[in-house]
């Protein structure tokens, strides 16, 4: 993974069109070297996930190019390598498991990240109906040691529909069912990084299979 963390450093310091020219086979290694990576966690994941069996790199892997028509920052590229592994690759919306590599800012995630407003309705349901397997992952061993919380933003008060003492508001609020942890640059390039990664892909299975049931149940 070292070949992607340098070759992501060089780029922070160098983003434009101009020196990725220069160093178009620098981002190819770059880039073959996290499809492999990316290949290898899709069949580690299968192993306990069967959601994602089949699902290829090429649609689980985000484009570096940055859409910069609308933005004030007119930077061309990413600065990060990203991948999320779902069913439905990168556009997946009932939870999967997400890969970020960028120098001293790497992390893997999983569940579900800004659901449409529709998606997002059926999860809140579902909390109301029956939180438990939801409770239970959160009580976990494992959540406590990868996560601690759920990630992103919340409303601050409870959703239309729902009393303000309802006993799961908190989770109610939330606009994401995401949890993040983070990685050194260490950790990345260490002997055991692929091993570690499924682990932590692993505990986040309780939360997809809760996504997967409130969604398309």
């Amino acid at each position: 993974m070292k070949t992607i963390l340098d070759f992501l450093d060089d780029l922070r310091n160098n983003n434009t069109k101009e020196w990725m020219d220069k160093n178009k086979t620098r981002f190819q290694e770059a880039r073959r070297e996290f499809e492999s990576l990316v290949s290898i966690l899709i069949d580690r994941i299968t192993l306990f996930d069967d959601s994602i069996a089949g699902i290829q790199p090429k649609n689980c892997i985000f484009r570096l190019n940055r859409d910069i028509r609308f933005s004030n920052d007119k930077r061309p590229y990413k600065e990060n390598m990203g991948a999320f592994i779902s069913g439905e690759g990168k556009k997946g919306v009932d939870g999967g498991y997400y890969i970020h590599l960028e120098p001293g800012q790497s992390m893997l995630a999983g569940g579900s990240y800004m659901p449409p407003a529709d998606v997002l309705g059926k999860i809140r349901q579902e909390i109301d109906y029956d939180p438990e397997p939801l409770l239970s992952f959160m009580r976990g061993k494992s959540f406590r040691q990868y996560f601690g919380d759920f990630a992103g933003d919340r409303l601050k008060t409870a959703p239309k529909g729902y009393a303000a003492d309802h006993p799961n508001v908190g989770l109610l609020n939330l606009k994401s069912l995401i949890v993040t942890h983070p990685l050194s640059d260490k950790q990345v390039t260490g002997d055991n990084f692929i091993g570690y990664a499924t682990e932590v892909f692993a505990s986040i299975k309780p939360l997809n299979d809760f996504l997967k049931t409130a969604i398309r149940e």
